[in-house]
Parts: C-alpha cells; sequence; structure tokens
C-alpha cells in the first residue's frame, strides 16, 4: 500500500527519497491523499440532470475510533472492473472486451472518476483493494497507469491476475506458481510492490496483503508480525475478506441462495471460506489476528456487497460493494 501528501503530509516510518519510496511501496489496497487528486468527475448531463453531481453515487460511513491526536478520513473503494480493449488486440481481448463491458454495465470508468472526484472534496485518503482491472490489456494497463500512476496507488485483486479469464490457455489456477507466470509484468505497470506494504499515517499502521485468492503466505505473516512489533494501531487492506460467519452468510444470501435466510442457516464453507479455514498457516494467521490488540480495522472488497462485522474484540472488518456500481465507504479514523 502507499499513501501520497496532497494537502496534509503523511508520516513515513524510515526517511527515503522519492524514488526509493515509490519502488519500496508494496502491497494490495493503498492509500492515496487526496489534494493530489487531478481527475474529476466528468458532466453527464443523461444521468439524473436535476440531481446534485454525486447523488447517483451509494457512498456509506463507518467510524473506527482509535483515539488519534489528528483524525483523518479514508474513501474506501474496490473492484472497477475496467474492461478497456485496444483494437489491435487480439480475438480474446475484443471477446472480453465485448462481453464483459456487458456485465458491469460498461460505465466502470465513469464511476472510477466520481469517486476520486467525490473523495477530493470530501476525504483525506483514498485506498482501492483490489481487481481495478478485470483482466489483463494494453488498453487496461494504461488506464492503470492514467489512474494510479505516481499520484495514486492501489490494490491487486484476482482480476489483476486473470490473463483471458475463461478463455486463458493454460486454466487459470489459484496458486502462487500462477501468479509467477505475470507478476513481473504486472510489476512493470503497478508502481508498488505486489506483495506486502506497511505504511504509517498519523500514528496508523496501515497494512497490506496479496491474498486474492484467499490464502496467505508463511512469508507474510512473518512480514506482518514485524509490523506488530512497532506497536502501532493496525488497520489491515486486502481484496479477499478474512470471513466471519455473518460475512460468509450475506456473500451466500448474494452470491448464491435463493429465498430467506435465518440466524441459524450457515451456508456449507466453499471457496475462499473453506480455503481460510483448510490452509494451515492462513487458519493459523486468522486465529492469531483475532488475539492482536493492535488490528483495529480490516478494509476488503471482493464480494460486491457492502456489509461489515466485528472480527475480533478490537476489530471490524468492512466490506465495500463494487465501484462499478458507483459504491465506497467513508471511514473516519478517531
Amino acid at each position: 500500500m502507499a499513501f501520497c501528501s496532497l494537502n496534509r503530509t503523511f508520516v513515513i516510518m524510515n526517511e527515503m527519497d522519492r524514488r526509493t519510496f515509490i519502488k519500496r511501496m508494496a502491497g494490495f489496497g493503498a492509500l492515496i491523499a487526496t489534494s493530489r487528486l487531478s481527475i474529476l468527475a466528468e458532466d453527464n448531463p443523461a444521468v439524473f440532470p436535476n440531481r446534485g453531481q454525486y447523488e447517483r453515487m451509494s457512498i456509506s460511513y463507518a467510524t473506527v475510533e482509535i483515539g488519534l491526536e489528528k483524525p483523518f478520513s479514508v474513501l474506501h473503494i474496490s473492484d472497477t472492473h475496467l474492461t478497456a480493449a485496444y483494437e489491435h488486440e487480439n480475438e480474446k481481448k475484443q471477446q472480453l472486451h465485448n462481453s464483459r463491458t456487458t456485465t458491469f454495465g460498461g460505465r466502470q470508468e465513469e464511476a472510477l472518476r466520481d469517486a476520486l472526484a467525490w473523495a477530493k472534496q470530501h476525504v483525506d485518503y483514498v485506498v482501492h483493494t483490489g481487481d481495478l482491472i478485470d483482466w489483463q490489456s494494453e488498453a487496461n494497463f494504461d488506464l492503470v497507469r492514467k489512474y494510479f500512476g505516481e499520484s495514486m496507488f492501489g490494490s491487486m485483486g484476482n482480476h489483476e491476475f486473470s490473463t483471458d479469464m475463461w478463455l486463458s490457455e493454460p486454466k487459470e489456477e489459484k496458486n502462487e506458481g500462477y501468479k509467477d507466470h505475470t507478476r513481473d509484468m504486472l510489476q512493470s505497470v503497478y508502481p508498488f510492490d505486489v506483495r506486502f506494504q506497511s505504511q504509517v499515517v498519523n500514528g496508523v499502521n496501515f497494512i497490506t496483503l496479496d491474498n486474492v485468492y484467499g490464502y496467505v503466505t508463511a512469508t507474510q505473516v512473518s512480514l506482518f508480525q514485524k509490523e506488530v512489533s512497532k506497536g502501532l494501531p493496525i488497520v489491515l487492506c486486502m481484496h479477499v475478506p478474512f470471513f466471519t460467519d455473518n460475512l460468509w452468510r450475506a456473500t451466500m444470501r448474494f452470491w448464491r441462495d435463493k429465498g430467506r435466510l435465518t440466524y441459524r442457516d450457515l451456508p456449507t464453507p466453499n471457496g475462499d471460506y473453506l480455503r481460510q479455514r483448510e490452509d494451515p498457516v492462513t487458519r493459523d494467521f486468522i486465529s492469531y489476528l483475532k488475539k492482536e490488540p493492535l488490528l483495529r480495522c480490516i478494509l476488503a472488497g471482493h464480494e460486491h456487497i457492502t456489509a461489515e462485522d466485528q472480527f475480533s474484540p478490537t476489530c471490524r472488518e468492512y466490506l465495500v460493494a463494487g465501484n462499478f456500481l458507483f459504491h465506497g465507504r467513508e471511514v473516519l479514523f478517531v
């Protein structure tokens, strides 16, 4: 995760020049101070022509009480799913452009511009927790450079690693080996290291993890524990949530189940949730986090729903719905 100073100056733990800092930016989910945002919403009189500029946006709110001397606010967005392809790109890219643009409505870039414009006027920082792009293409990568560049940084999600989605040969596998096929290429596009990042803002340590297939690695666990030793309150940003039963129930209610669910109904774990319960490194890490008093907040996306639940005695977890549908959440840290 990376933070860029706008009207305010944020704290970098180790002094370094800007070039070195950018090279050391890492992880998934990133804060950028909003005063340096230059991308504003474009007028679109066809949409709510007699309403306010941001009334088509759906913004929810949360407050995280830490006891800060300098409170600050963050706009959390996720899952923009840009679906661009140039005319010269291959047939698979054209097929994906046509089908996936229909899937996501074709207004994803407009939604991102609206979010950034709203953030510039209302909050101090922006955090994006993954799936900025829907699959890899030259056009999508150019949009990454346009919006992230050196003035905005963001999250890697599972779709960042997808070459051609269901058209991929070999088929996408949810493991580190599959990521390795394109990790170096992605690293050349995104202006931060794509594995792990810690950054301090107003005394709060924002840590990001690449957990895009639901699991974490032993190396990431070790890096996290080193950050804990600094003794600062922690906000964990990542693409896939660490599921509680309530978040799993909400996810399955949205994606799979028909009919009503009662409080006692808990769909059988599968996918990411099953992996989190069965992968020993991830399972032990989640158990460790639930006992770590410095962990105060988790920000995630991936599920395209806005939901929240208590993760531990000191930490609440927040999922934000898709930015492609103009969703976001303002989080006030006090």
